[in-house]
């Protein structure tokens, strides 16, 4: 009589793992860990940094940063100034290539692609990636133009009709239309500077970005422009993600579901904006936090 076999349960189709896949779980497992909760514990990450180093020559900026940027989210980053918010901020759209001496080491990727890549076409990854700078940068040229300009270059408009409900549908998205629709023909300067700063606005979001990045975009606004702004920020989000550098501990609490902490080059913590501003875990934090140093 023969032995018989044991049976043997079918084995559950496992799904192959790829480099986004496992981004993606890290991030799932981290934003978990940080809040202490299962919210939001699924949201896939968009932009994932691992061992982040910049160089100025031989000063170093960063120091090993791993960051998980959430995609449909707005992640803060704050920290005193010179602590490198911005100087990471510019290694997901790879500006800080245009600074003699800049050297950067790691991993950035977009969509689990690392943005570092010999064979990565700059412009083309800058097309998926809106920037928004500290003071209003309109061109030299009309309303109409600032907004039309992108989706010309790229040839996003098959014509002089599409390009107008590109132009028209970026300055609502904006918040704009409504108070610059008689005179789109004006010079984008002419505009104040809430204006210009959310016409600024319009001009990154009319490529149709995947990532939006601000770099203290209210620094030089006055109360009524900021609440603006920010209003302009939580609507946005639901079609991009949004990364935003602020020294303003208000306006991170008031606009972002994640905040970063970076202090001298680190990233000290990492967590839901509500985690970080009641319940840090690194005493620097709230030391900062709390105004006892910045």
């Amino acid at each position: 009589m023969t032995e018989r076999e044991p049976d043997m349960m079918p084995e559950a189709e496992v799904e192959a793992e790829t480099p986004e896949t496992q981004y993606r779980a890290s991030f799932s497992l981290k934003t978990k860990d940080a809040a202490g909760t299962g919210a939001d514990a699924a949201v896939p990450a968009k932009v994932t940094a691992r061992d982040v180093c910049v160089f100025y020559g031989k000063k170093q900026a960063l120091f090993n940063v791993n960051l998980d940027v959430a995609q449909h989210r707005v992640t803060a980053l704050i920290g005193p100034s010179g602590c490198g918010k911005s100087t990471f901020l510019r290694c997901i759209n790879r500006m800080n290539d245009t600074i003699d001496g800049c050297r950067v080491q790691g991993e950035v990727r977009l969509d689990g692609v690392d943005v570092n890549q010999k064979n990565i076409d700059v412009v083309q990854l800058r097309s998926r990636i809106g920037m928004v700078f500290q003071k209003p940068n309109p061109f030299p040229k009309s309303i109409y133009e600032n907004v039309a300009y992108g989706p010309r270059i790229h040839g996003l408009a098959a014509n002089g009709r599409e390009l107008d409900e590109i132009v028209e549908q970026s300055l609502r998205r904006a918040g704009l239309f409504d108070e610059v629709h008689d005179r789109l023909h004006s010079p984008g300067t002419s505009l104040s500077g809430g204006q210009q700063q959310r016409l600024c606005i319009a001009r990154a979001i009319a490529i149709s970005p995947e990532l939006i990045l601000m770099d203290e975009p209210c620094s030089s606004l006055d109360p009524i422009a900021t609440a603006k702004i920010e209003e302009l920020i939580d609507e946005l989000r639901s079609r991009f993600t949004i990364v935003i550098v602020t020294h303003n501990m208000q306006q991170a609490a008031r606009v972002s579901q994640y905040t970063a902490f970076f202090h001298l080059g680190h990233l000290v913590e990492f967590g839901s904006t509500e985690y970080i501003f009641t319940n840090p875990t690194e005493e620097r934090t709230q030391d900062y936090i709390t105004g006892r140093f910045g």
